[in-house]
């Protein structure tokens, strides 16, 4: 599930070490296109399995005769642990504790990943498992309206938050034609109308083993794991990859205001946001540092100067939200007492100016190298984590070498670099200002 914006914006900076080890791992295909990478680690008897789909919420179901869908993937995040035509209706989610294992999934824009934690000796039972839902998992009405109102309940609880909704709001006010303008919970009355042969199709369509990667990572033997792989997934049949032509958005060349109501909460927020090139490119990275520069933690620019020195806001952020098309960058902040919207927008205008304008500091350019040096290594911490990444890197960025090669491109960014870079996407003309705000009263 997709996590609060607040979350999003929030990296915990621990265990620095500019000398980590390379990752090492092997890929193959199987003939039926299915993508594998192993990556063996005999430290700790644990292995991970997961399968990542190029499936997410940007990929409609339905038909356009009779309407597209939102929320389907999602949606197909719950179904697919209903069952299979070998595992009996909610016994999958007891086999893996019942063996020592744990699990979980979670959806984005842009793709879906299911991945099981087990003791290295249930190796084949973590594979079998996947296959199993891939290859003939049950989907059927029992499954859909049980899942139906799993959704429902985790769209109450996360979505029907204070500021839980804002992600969807910004989306809705960014995007005009792309799908990203949807949320991807969906909209319930979409997945209420939908039917199950909506359902089928939308599984032919995008869980086939040539749209996925297969990663195992952990505590196994290579040659022997190679076999079971083989074993267990060479039955499942490729399908036609599904062809996408997502709209081009038009560039943003003046501002656009809007507001949107939220009933839970009684504290307003302005939320500035910006379309900008999706995760991969150079001009994402520089990004993704210029928005640790403003609010990464409390020595940040934008934290200390509107939060801890002049008192102005409850809370400060500036977020690069990484997607593969499009990325979305928002500044977000939170009045204190009677200050206004207005006030906090001008103050960090007045600083994203500064960074157009003049170089950042040396200090301060080193230390965000040093931040995403630490990131990059906790990322890779443990095989958990590698896996993701593996998958990550492999389906959404097509080069699997940057689990070892990204921090090289943060290190090559130059302060010249992020002054030009926010010049180029951050100025006012290019953005909505969207004022977050309570429920509007009654009339």
């Amino acid at each position: 599930m997709r996590k609060s914006l607040f979350t999003l914006a929030l990296s915990a900076l621990i265990g620095f070490n500019a000398n980590a080890q390379q990752v090492e791992f092997t890929e193959f295909d199987l003939d039926n296109g299915l993508h594998v990478i192993l990556h063996q680690d005999n430290s700790a008897p644990v292995v991970i399995t997961s399968v990542m789909y190029d499936v997410g919420g940007k990929d409609l179901g339905g038909k356009p005769e009779t309407g597209l869908r939102t929320g389907f993937a999602h949606f197909f995040e719950h179904l697919l642990f209903e069952g299979s035509e070998n595992i009996e209706r909610g016994e999958f989610m007891k086999i893996i504790p019942a063996n020592g294992g744990t699990f979980n999934a979670n959806t984005s824009q842009d793709r879906t990943y299911y991945y099981e934690i087990f003791p290295s000796n249930k190796l084949e039972l973590g594979l079998w498992l996947e296959s199993e839902r891939m290859l003939h998992p049950v989907i059927d009405q029992v499954g859909v309206d049980t899942q139906n109102e799993v959704v429902k309940e985790e769209k109450r609880q996360r979505y029907d938050a204070p500021y839980g909704k804002a992600l969807e709001e910004i989306s809705k006010n960014l995007f005009n034609v792309h799908p990203y303008k949807y949320p991807n919970i969906g909209y319930m009355e979409d997945l209420d109308a939908s039917t199950l042969e909506e359902f089928y199709d939308y599984f032919k369509n995008y869980y086939g083993p040539n749209n996925a990667v297969l990663i195992v990572a952990g505590d196994f033997d290579t040659a022997e794991t190679k076999e079971l792989v083989k074993q267990y997934f060479s039955e499942v049949k490729s399908r036609p990859v599904p062809e996408r032509n997502f709209p081009m958005e038009e560039p943003i060349t003046e501002t656009i205001k809007a507001q949107a109501y939220d009933p839970n909460i009684q504290v307003p927020a302005i939320i500035a946001t910006y379309r900008t090139p999706g995760f991969g490119t150079r001009d994402a990275y520089i990004l993704d540092m210029i928005s640790s520069y403003l609010s990464g933690g409390k020595s940040s620019v934008l934290y200390k100067k509107i939060v801890d020195e002049q008192k102005q806001a409850l809370a400060v952020q500036a977020i690069n939200l990484g997607q593969m098309d499009y990325n979305v960058f928002a500044l977000f902040a939170i009045p204190m007492g009677e200050v206004t919207l207005d006030t906090l927008l001008d103050e960090m205008d007045e600083e994203i100016a500064k960074m157009q304008t003049e170089l950042i500091s040396e200090r301060d350019h080193q230390k965000l190298i040093n931040q995403f040096e630490n990131q990059f290594v906790n990322s890779n911490s443990s095989v958990e984590g590698i896996a993701g990444s593996l998958a990550t890197y492999y389906l959404l960025y097509d080069n699997v070498n940057l689990i070892n090669e990204e921090i090289e491109i943060y290190r090559s960014i130059t302060r010249e670099e992020i002054r030009d870079v926010a010049k180029k996407y951050l100025s006012p003309n290019q953005r909505v200002e969207l004022e977050y705000l309570p429920k509007k009263d009654e009339e």
